[in-house]
């Protein structure tokens, strides 16, 4: 059974025992306040024993009394905003549901999951309501008992105020805050009440989040960008285990710019052998999330294409059978996706990526200067692009199908990514290389989706031929593939002609 999920955004404040609530009608919108109903809610708490969620802003439990009952699991989205999976309460001997044990897999790995702590919380909660009775939010008075299980056993107390957003915006969860503030009331310095209760720094974290200077180490430009990177794929992999949209193709340029930054600042690292298996296992994930993507790529392609010809010359099943090919195409390859991710092999390369951002091995070079050493390497990548665009001019025009377009395709991305990283240190030229190192992958691209595509369409067209399927549409489309991949290839070498010459 697949959780249900549902966006929740919210701010908790901290408050004397002795505080007593600001009138809040007069907020934004707000009309009236509903009469308060209390609420006894007991809820508990999972995690590891090194408490890998909660120090991830993730939050597991399950949760008896009020309004939702059940399994919650809350992942951080953005500020102020989580996504919140539910499952039903069912019984607590069942264990923690398989459906949010998946989602936060990428964190918690082969360590297992148990209770962590149990909370008590008596709440006392009113709606803001507009003029027409709408529920703009919910502003709950906590008075919390809670008792830590694990690390070690602890019975904290504290009262706290919240304020949830229903149908109303961010401008009253705003304008409540200074509402508040005006009343001596500041924003709880905890993400979550499981935080506070195991007595968690709020200014610690798993990830290290480093600030760049051009002054500083050339390292950290790297490793930044790196982190960058890491989060995203965390953040990516518990929409690719639920198939959202879009989720895979996040998660495969996450590990893409990873292996490429590796490579550009190859230099920087002590151990060369370290960096090589790193970028083997970003490439061997990077491809397993291609599989699936580039079913997802060339199905939406295709589908265009079919969508602008006229009806007289879509001879045969044609768009049925290429949805059923591309769509069993990306289930089998999303069901790799997932084994994938479930395998030991994923787990280790989280390990080495943690580990290398947590404790990097760097050589010399890395503490030198950033505005000094990250403009060479990047220069390295710009001379490594002129190069295959040299190479793929020495090929014939107007085949539609160079196999150098493909390598400058892949130098022209490198370049981009490596040109991301040192935004810190150059901003309007580091901005300028990036956006026309883009424009190259974007028509490179467009020219190895054609390349690609008309393979496919040779093997469909021969499939319906032995189905005694009329095969004209599958040439007429390859047709129009190779002419886009011709127009492509002209376009690009127009473009290159604007590439910037200048170096970072």
């Amino acid at each position: 059974m697949a959780a249900t999920d549902a966006l929740e955004i919210e701010r908790k404040f901290d408050v004397k025992d002795s505080a007593l609530l600001p009138p809040l009608q007069g907020l934004p919108g707000v009309h009236r306040l509903d009469n308060p109903v209390e609420h006894r809610l007991e809820a508990e708490y999972f995690d590891t024993k090194d408490l890998r969620l909660t120090s991830g802003q993730i939050t597991l439990r399950r949760r008896t009394g009020g309004n939702d009952a059940g399994w919650h699991l809350k992942l951080p989205s953005a500020k102020d905003e989580r996504t919140e999976f539910r499952e039903p309460l069912g019984e607590a001997s069942d264990g923690v549901p398989e459906s949010l044990l998946r989602l936060v897999q990428v964190h918690t790995r082969e360590h297992a999951v148990g209770p962590v702590a149990k909370l008590e919380t008596r709440r006392i909660e009113r709606r803001l309501l507009d003029a027409q009775g709408a529920v703009l939010a919910n502003v709950s008075d906590d008075q919390v008992k809670a008792e830590t299980l694990a690390p070690k056993r602890a019975v904290r107390h504290w009262r706290e105020w919240e304020i949830e957003l229903v149908e109303g915006s961010r401008e009253l969860l705003d304008a409540g805050q200074n509402w508040l503030a005006a009343a001596g009331v500041q924003p709880s310095a905890h993400h979550s009440k499981l935080a506070r209760a195991l007595g968690l720094d709020p200014n610690e974290s798993r990830d290290i989040t480093l600030e760049p200077k051009p002054k500083g180490p050339a390292g950290d430009v790297m490793l930044a960008y790196l982190g960058e990177q890491v989060r995203e794929l965390k953040a990516q992999d518990p929409l690719v285990r639920l198939d959202t949209p879009d989720a895979v193709h996040k998660m495969r340029v996450a590990t893409r710019r990873m292996r490429s930054v590796l490579a550009t600042y190859r230099k920087l690292m002590g151990d060369p052998d370290s960096v090589n298996a790193l970028r083997d296992e970003l490439k061997w994930l990077a491809g397993v999330l291609g599989e699936a993507r580039d079913a997802e790529v060339m199905h939406a392609r295709l589908k265009d294409i079919i969508g602008e010809e006229p009806g007289r010359l879509v001879m045969g099943p044609v768009i049925r059978r290429i949805g059923i090919e591309l769509g069993a195409n990306y289930q089998k390859a999303h069901t790799k996706v997932l084994k994938s991710l479930d395998r030991p092999r994923y787990f280790r390369l989280l390990d080495a990526l943690e580990s290398l951002l947590a404790s990097p091995e760097l050589a010399p070079l890395a503490s030198k200067p950033a505005r000094k050493v990250v403009p060479r390497l990047v220069n390295r990548d710009i001379k490594r692009l002129r190069t295959a665009v040299r190479e793929a001019k020495r090929h014939p025009a107007g085949t539609g199908d160079d196999p150098a377009l493909h390598e400058a395709r892949k130098d022209g991305k490198r370049l981009r990514y490596a040109a991301e990283t040192a935004m810190p240190i150059s901003p309007k030229k580091a901005g300028r290389l990036a956006e026309a190192a883009h424009g190259v992958q974007k028509i490179l691209g467009d020219h190895h989706d054609s390349v690609v595509t008309r393979d496919l369409l040779r093997r469909l067209a021969a499939r319906a031929f032995k189905q005694g399927e009329n095969g004209f549409s599958y040439g007429r489309l390859h047709a129009l593939e190779q002419v886009i991949a011709v127009e492509s290839e002209a376009r690009f070498h127009r473009q290159w002609k604007k590439f910037p010459s200048v170096s970072l």
